[in-house]
């Protein structure tokens, strides 16, 4: 199976990208939301985080308690790296299952965590959706209605923007109106096309 990768910054429109090509009838595996996947009740990695952090990272429920679980680790580097001990195995199998189980053309693999880990390790060709950063901080502010500040943060957290292009294959530039994005992202696609049907022959 041949995979992009898709990442760029926050608020730089991998969303819109990942819309765009799933609407073109490609299989798109969101690291996010596999994130979330292998910590639900009955999970192997879920029972792992409460053998090791104790019930209190537990709702009522059963489900995890993110914020509780963010409050432990965010200032204990030794219990950041246990947890990414446990999740990032499940993380990865998950995304391994997913593309497997894809039956078109290509797969997308979206995760703004892309170039950080492994999951570079899973892909043939790195696609970044960029955008300037004061793009970045106005859009995510008016999207999740959070200060300027708490954008910043997130963007020094992430890779570097030079660094990110520079270990592209591709870059989209996403500053002007959907109808270009769109237009960028159908010649990749044609591109993506010819690219997995060498690399099936």
């Amino acid at each position: 199976m041949f995979v992009v990768g898709l990442t760029g910054g926050i608020g730089s429109g991998k969303t819109a990208a990942t819309d765009y090509l799933a609407g073109r009838g490609i299989a798109v595996v969101d690291a996010d939301l596999a994130s979330r996947r292998v910590v639900e009740p009955g999970q192997p990695a879920l029972d792992a985080i409460v053998d090791r952090f104790g019930e209190p990272v537990l709702q009522t429920d059963g489900t995890l308690n993110r914020r509780a679980l963010r409050d432990i680790v965010f200032s204990d580097d030794a219990a950041r790296r246990d947890l990414e001990a446990i999740t990032h195995p499940a993380i990865g199998e998950e995304l391994h299952r997913q593309i497997r189980a894809s039956t078109t053309p290509y797969t997308v693999l979206v995760s703004p965590l892309l170039l950080e880990g492994s999951q570079k390790d899973m892909v043939h060709r790195i696609l970044v959706i960029d955008v300037p950063p004061e793009v970045q901080v106005a859009r995510t502010v008016a999207r999740d209605q959070v200060p300027d500040t708490q954008v910043a943060a997130i963007m020094k957290a992430q890779m570097q923007r030079e660094r990110r292009r520079a270990l592209a294959h591709d870059v989209v530039e996403n500053h002007g109106p959907l109808a270009l994005l769109h237009e960028r992202l159908e010649a990749l696609h044609q591109t993506y096309l010819t690219l997995a049907e060498r690399h099936g022959g």
